[in-house]
């Protein structure tokens, strides 16, 4: 019986994001990949049905942090939460957003093949899709600190995706830039001084 040559597996992945990250998936070729690879196209088949499915390989581990970070959030029972705990989640800090950064500065180049090569794929439009979940999440917490009393201005869904996608962008455009991480610290910094969420919602 034959034994699968596991080396393959990073080769081909190291591969593939060096090309993704190069030309975008449209205009990467398979051929090259498996060449700077040192496989066959034979042996990407028996791993994957194409060039979009290692696409989605190369992105799966960004994806499945990002959407867990929004369904953790969904989680919460925000009855249990006392009013001040409902006021400091609407408070943008240096130290609460710095993590989320560093998270997706950890994938490497990962995150910006996600959001910047990935047209023609399933993921082309992952950022839209992305802050609709955030919109709703966000929604949830407001929608209690309205009811509370602790939020005063009328804010509606419409708003909230028009400012989400201003936030989510914000957070994209250190990596579509290639930042350092001092000039990330930096933007980080920027970010949390102009996004005034308790303003927005109307807390004191």
């Amino acid at each position: 019986m034959s034994v699968r040559d596991t080396s393959i597996d990073p080769r081909l992945m190291d591969s593939a994001r060096e090309e993704f990250l190069k030309n975008g998936f449209i205009k990467s070729d398979l051929k090259t990949i498996c060449d700077k690879a040192g496989v066959t196209t034979g042996a990407v088949y028996k791993r994957y049905k194409g060039k979009e499915e290692l696409f989605s390989a190369v992105v799966s581990d960004v994806v499945s942090a990002l959407n867990t970070f929004l369904e953790n959030r969904a989680k919460i029972d925000l009855s249990i939460l006392t009013d001040d705990e409902i006021k400091d989640s609407w408070k943008m800090s240096y130290d609460s957003m710095l993590p989320m950064f560093r998270m997706l500065r950890s994938y490497g180049d990962d995150f910006k093949i996600l959001i910047d090569k990935s047209s023609g794929t399933k993921f082309e439009n992952f950022s839209h899709d992305y802050v609709i979940k955030m919109s709703y999440a966000y929604e949830q917490f407001y929608k209690e600190a309205y009811k509370r009393g602790i939020a005063s201005e009328k804010v509606s869904r419409d708003e909230f995706h028009i400012l989400l996608t201003s936030f989510w962008s914000s957070i994209c455009e250190p990596f579509v830039h290639d930042m350092s991480e001092k000039q990330m610290e930096e933007h980080c910094l920027m970010m949390c001084r102009f996004f005034d969420w308790a303003a927005v919602v109307g807390m004191e």
